[in-house]
């Protein structure tokens, strides 16, 4: 069974020095790689590939996309993760979405705190951080982080 020509070029592509990367990324995107990373290159340049072979996704699938990204999309609905000085920056990945319950097992003891839309809660006391909790449960100042492993 005969290969494809974009399968083909993608497997030889795979062994290529970055420069060559670049090159045919410029080719294939008309514009520099924003990336340097020889995977990632070759990952793009092999999706463009066989999009111009096989043809990209329809219409009816891009639209499908939209809607389930609009309906089960948490990390962009900003009912969940309202703008606020006190809850860290939705790009950052440490923090689950509020109702969550991060658990911490410390010197014998369970520790349980809820991670609410503006901080976090613990025995019945809301915190802003989770450092505030590691603080209060060891007595040492410590990384909240780095304490519940959310590193």
């Amino acid at each position: 069974m005969a290969r494809n020509v974009a399968m083909t070029e993608v497997m030889a592509l795979k062994k290529a020095p970055a420069k060559e990367l670049h090159r045919r990324y410029k080719e294939l995107y008309g514009e520099n790689a924003t990336g340097t990373h020889k995977v990632y290159l070759w990952r793009k340049i092999a999706y463009r590939l066989q999009e111009l072979e096989y043809g990209g996704l329809s219409a009816k699938a891009k639209a499908r996309i939209k809607d389930l990204i609009e309906k089960y999309d948490p990390i962009n609905d900003k009912t969940l993760k309202p703008d606020s000085p006190i809850v860290a920056s939705s790009k950052d990945k440490r923090i689950p979405l509020p109702g969550t319950v991060i658990t911490k097992d410390y010197k014998g003891s369970v520790y349980q705190v809820k991670v609410l839309e503006r901080g976090f809660e613990f025995n019945g006391n809301v915190y802003k951080s989770l450092s505030a909790i590691a603080e209060k449960i060891t007595g040492a100042h410590w990384n909240g982080y780095l304490f519940f492993n959310r590193v």
